[in-house]
This record gives C-alpha cells, structure tokens and sequence, in this order.
C-alpha cells in the first residue's frame, strides 16, 4: 500500500504513518496543487498523512454530530498505528485536527472527538464523529456533507476519487470486483479494482470514491500493487472463490462502505452487536 518509494527524507517512524505512506505532513508542507478542476471539493478533508471525507448517512439530522471517513489505516500512532488483523476499535474518545475544503477550496479547521469504527479486517475504514454538527460546519462555513450510499456500487460506474492531501482529482470506472484482496497479514473482503485513470499515490488513501456527477460517496480508496510482488506489504493479491491468486501490478483499489449501514441504530450510532451487521467485530 505505500505506493512511493519515497525520496522525501522523513523524520517519522513507521509504524507512526499510515499507508499507502504519504511523503509529508500535509499541515505543514505547501502543496503543489494537482488536478483539481471538474471535481468537487466541497466537504473533502485534509488530514496530517490521508484524505478523508464529510459524509452523512441516510437520514441523520443536520443537528447530529459530524461524521469524516477515512481509511483504518490512516488512524495513525494514537492506538499504535494501524490496526493489526481482526483489530476493531470503535467508540474511543480522541482528539484529531482535520481541515475540511468549501467549494472554491478554502480550508477551514474541524476537529474529530471520537473514532466511530475503526478496523483493517474485511474493510479499511475509520469513522470519526466530529465536535461539530452538520448544521454549524454548514452555517459558519458554508460547507455540505457528502451522502453515503446505502447500496453496493456496481461494475463500470464512473467515479471520482477526490484527495484532500493532494487537493487533487482522479476519474475513471469501477473494473471489477475481487472477492478478497490480501497484503501482508490483512485481507480485505469484496475489493473494487478500478480501471485506467485513477493513478492514486501515497495520501490518497481514506479519499472518498464519488459516482461522477453527484454528491454520493459509494466506497473508500485504500491501496495498489507497486512492484508486481505477491501478496506482500505494498503489493496486495487478487484471491478468487476457488482460492486461486493473481497478481496485478500496478492496479489500485477501494473498499465497499455501504455495508456500515447494517450496523447502524435507528439514533446513527455504530452498534456492531446489531442483528446482521456485516462489519468486522473485536475479537474475544
């Protein structure tokens, strides 16, 4: 997942840094603007190392707690780096500085109290529940959420994939889905690879994947193989159903959110002990 062989000198330890590892701190470094026209902006967030997103799931008031997605990976050194296999964390108290863009690109500060969620198992995703409402970040900064889709996304859908570390865009369609996605000791369950044009680099991770032309996020970017390697840190496998593994250079991938809705109460809080929730539950 780390998808650069960095030439940056930096001072960080390893397992202090998500991956796919980002070059820099994004607060600290000014960025070169990428490819940033024809995509929407509005409620993508900036984080130290990841990109991540405003969303709102279907329903919840705008007087409720904010919510930003970003990767699991992405938690960074606050619980001791990425969550290991079949780690969850969910519900913990946290204090994280964010940045959320308008939609001509304006940074505004938010802060994230809480982790929602937060697992590399099956998934690679983290909820945090922000100390402001929708409604305040929409009145003081004129500023939407995005929606959370409710169902799968379907093969050839066309897509943005927004990064707010790198205040740029990628486009292109859904390829295909893989039933399980391996790197390392983590497997990821019902993958989306994506076609050509979505060259995704090291801070992407935790961008939102966007169906083009709407304001809907339908699945999380995560990771790529980088050097054809099998299977390996930075170079996930395709496993089918009969167990048999490929190998994909240079193809990148997402991950599926719509499932996060089996696990909501009917107040929008994650509950993992709900009747069919298909997220990953801690081990006991």
């Amino acid at each position: 997942m780390k998808f650069l062989a960095l030439i940056f000198s930096i001072s960080f330890t390893a397992s202090a840094y998500a991956i796919p590892v980002a070059p820099f701190d994004a607060f600290t470094t000014n960025i070169v603007r990428g490819n940033s026209n024809g995509f929407d902006f509005e409620g993508i967030v900036k984080l130290s190392n990841c990109s991540g997103s405003l969303i709102r799931f279907s329903g919840q008031p705008a007087t409720a707690k904010a919510v930003v997605m970003t990767n699991g990976h992405c938690l960074g050194g606050m619980f001791g780096g990425m969550p290991k296999p079949g780690q969850v964390i969910a519900n913990k108290a946290v204090s994280r500085d964010m940045k959320i863009f308008d939609k001509e690109m304006n940074l505004f500060p938010i802060k994230a109290t809480k982790i929602l969620f937060a697992a590399m198992t099956d998934t690679d995703v983290t909820l945090y529940e922000l100390s402001q409402t929708y409604a305040e970040i929409l009145n003081k900064y004129k500023i939407r959420s995005f929606d959370l889709d409710t169902v799968k996304p379907m093969v050839g859908t066309d897509i943005d994939i927004v990064s707010g570390y790198w205040e740029k865009g990628y486009a292109c369609q859904i390829e295909s889905f893989v039933y399980r996605l391996k790197e390392a000791g983590w497997i990821f369950s019902d993958s989306i690879r994506y076609a050509a044009g979505c060259e995704t680099i090291g801070g992407t991770s935790g961008s939102p994947i966007i169906a083009r032309g709407t304001r809907s996020v339908i699945a999380i970017n995560n990771s790529a193989n980088e050097d054809g390697q099998k299977c390996t840190m930075n170079n996930p496998c395709e496993e089918d159903s009969n167990g048999d593994v490929i190998v994909m250079r240079d193809r990148k991938y997402g991950q599926q959110t719509f499932n996060i809705y089996s696990c909501l109460r009917p107040d929008f809080t994650v509950d993992l002990s709900v009747q069919g929730c298909l997220l990953p539950k801690p081990k006991k």
